[in-house]
């Protein structure tokens, strides 16, 4: 950087102030995420991490190696399981680890602007563009989004700017410091996989556009071969990491690949391009749209991503006319989204999907690091030869510029915060731990978490026993209690009710029912019969003292349906769940001298008493 006027004293003078105006963006920017924090809360795979956490140790394959949906990620359920047992589904928790991997990635992308532009005021440009783009906003609010696409794109810029700085310098020590990075971010999210090939990619891009290396004449020469050489020692343990982590990748999970055809791709592209990564280059969408319970996708108006589109075109073609070598930068960039679209194509896309799963923007948030780095790019190419100085932007041009961007992105996240802060787990959370506030734990029945918490299709993950594991010193669930409640949608305890889907009816015995002792098992028909679910038996009995009922459906899987009752004395009342279906239900009783006399009740679906 050519020294300011005022000597070396100036000069620190003035990168001290950059220093000090980036930091002071990134404050700025983790102020405003924070700010959306404080209205969300958990959401969907969030409850998902939470359950499992809750139910196996850290260091168990169970956990670290599960396959969720698709993606292997040890280190995302292992943070996921130190939270929950810090801080058991404290949403300010969640909050605070967003932010610390935010202020991470912020920090990491801040050292490639200084790598790629040194300490001058044109990197405000592209910071601000990381810090406060809708382009990473999904993503962020999302805890377990959030926890993969945070470590990615710190792992992107610092892998990248230790590439160029080892190119420069040859020192091993950034090979082995973007090893690092690289393999955290690998088993934080799969899709880590694209980082040494993006920088391999920016790496090549910044030799061409600067052909400034001490080895210059071999740069311009064989530009691929300088980057292929200088950082060997980094792609020759990026393989190795590779090979090692594709085949426990493999082991671990299972997907089905499937194509949908070019008329899906090419919904899926125009999506990404047009309704998606465009308009939230000006800091748009502006405004979003949701059908809960699925996440808000951007919905920017159609004159705004001509406007857009228009307004890239000139800035392409502006940059195209004024700087050299340049042309293959917003190439990266294009090939780069489609690059990162295929796996929507491949592993999501289909007949059952809608194209609005691209315009939610979480498949794309790591390319502002891509973009970040393009910018950068482009402000080092030199200059077309005879071009005069009065065509190139000045300051107070880009300084409005930045303004503009700053307002539209500060805009969409306020739109966006409106739409995503609808998310019942809130109130749901807040009402539970009022209405359990006692001194020893409500027991209470398995029952399934309200649908827009956690989808049916889900099960098992979605029974309450699984989501509120980690508040089991408040609520505990198990097969058999003496009072039935239930948790409502609302997260409110409520009395509940058995519905008379089938019944156990009055037994023969006009004095007793259906006598059980111990021996052989007595069948109780149901009057008809009941499909493979869950369902609540209320049995009314009598027993002559303390002992165990054993009570299953009488099917092939009765025994695993089998549900032990504790019995005690006396005329009593006990609501027990089992999972299974059958015409008629087994009651034995291996307690010795015990006698239990069985009378009519309802077998069925457990409600909200009144409904």
């Amino acid at each position: 950087m050519t020294a300011a006027p005022g000597g070396p004293q100036r000069k620190v003078e003035y990168s001290r102030a950059v220093v000090a105006g980036a930091l002071a963006l990134i404050v700025a920017g983790l102020v405003l995420r924070g700010w959306v924090l404080s209205r969300g809360s958990f959401y969907w795979d969030d409850f998902i991490l939470i359950g499992r956490a809750a139910e196996f140790p850290l260091f168990s394959a169970d956990l670290l190696f599960h396959d969720h949906d698709g993606h292997f990620m040890p280190l995302t359920f292992a943070a996921a399981w130190l939270l929950t047992a810090v801080a058991p589904l404290e949403w300010w928790a969640a909050a605070a680890s967003l932010l610390i991997l935010q202020l991470l990635a912020s920090l990491a992308v801040l050292r490639l602007l200084v790598v790629l532009l040194g300490w001058r005021p044109v990197l405000f440009v592209p910071l601000t563009f990381y810090l406060l783009s809708p382009l990473t906003l999904p993503a962020f609010a999302w805890w377990a989004a959030g926890l993969n696409a945070l470590p990615l794109q710190a792992a992107l810029a610092w892998v990248t700017a230790d590439t160029v700085r080892l190119i420069e310098t040859r020192r091993r020590r950034y090979a082995v410091s973007a090893l690092v990075a690289f393999l955290i971010a690998l088993l934080f999210f799969e899709k880590a996989a694209v980082v040494p090939f993006a920088a391999f990619a920016v790496a090549l891009l910044w030799v061409w556009v600067t052909q400034k290396p001490r080895d210059a004449g071999a740069s311009r020469a064989n530009p691929f071969a300088f980057v292929a050489r200088g950082g060997r020692e980094l792609w020759i343990g990026s393989a190795v990491i590779l090979l090692w982590w594709i085949p426990v990748y493999s082991m671990a999970v299972s997907r089905d690949v499937g194509f949908d055809g070019l008329k899906s791709a090419g919904t899926i592209l125009n999506r990404t391009f047009t309704d998606s990564f465009v308009p939230v280059l000006f800091g748009g969408p502006w405004t979003w749209e949701r059908w809960l319970p699925s996440t808000p996708w951007a919905a920017a108006p159609q004159w705004a991503t001509v406007a857009c589109w228009a307004a890239l075109a000139a800035i392409v073609g502006g940059s195209i006319v004024l700087k050299r070598r340049v042309i293959p930068v917003f190439a990266f960039v294009a090939a780069y989204i489609i690059v990162a679209t295929i796996p929507v194509l491949v592993l999501r896309a289909g007949p059952d999907t809608a194209p609005e799963l691209v315009q939610s923007l979480r498949y794309l948030a790591e390319t502002s690091v891509i973009v970040v780095a393009a910018i950068a790019l482009v402000f080092v190419a030199p200059g077309r030869e005879g071009l005069n100085a009065r065509w190139h932007p000045g300051r107070k041009a880009a300084a409005v510029a930045v303004a503009a961007f700053i307002l539209s992105s500060v805009w969409s996240t306020v739109t966006f915060s409106q739409v995503w802060s609808e998310n019942p787990s809130r109130e749901y959370l807040t009402n539970l731990r009022g209405a359990t506030d006692t001194d020893a734990p409500v027991q209470l029945l398995d029952q399934e978490v309200p649908w827009n918490l956690l989808s049916p299709l889900t099960f098992p993950q979605n029974m309450a026993s699984r989501v509120l594991a980690p508040l089991d010193d408040r609520v505990r669930f198990g097969p058999v209690v003496s009072e039935l409640r239930m948790v409502d949608d609302r997260g409110r305890l409520v009395a509940a009710e058995v519905w008379w889907n089938r019944a156990i009816p009055q037994g023969p015995d006009p004095e007793c029912g259906y006598r059980i002792t111990p021996g052989a098992p007595v069948a109780v028909p149901l009057g008809g019969g009941m499909f493979e679910h869950g369902w609540t038996a209320q049995l009314n009995y009598f027993s002559n003292g303390p002992g165990e009922l054993v009570v299953a459906f009488d099917s092939i899987a009765g025994e695993r349906s089998a549900v032990s009752v504790p019995i005690e004395e006396g005329l009593n009342t006990a609501y027990v769940r089992l999972v299974g279906g059958a015409e008629s239900l087994l009651f034995t009783t291996p307690t010795p001298g015990v006698e239990i006399c069985l009378g009519s009740g309802p077998v069925g679906v457990a409600a909200h008493a009144g409904n």
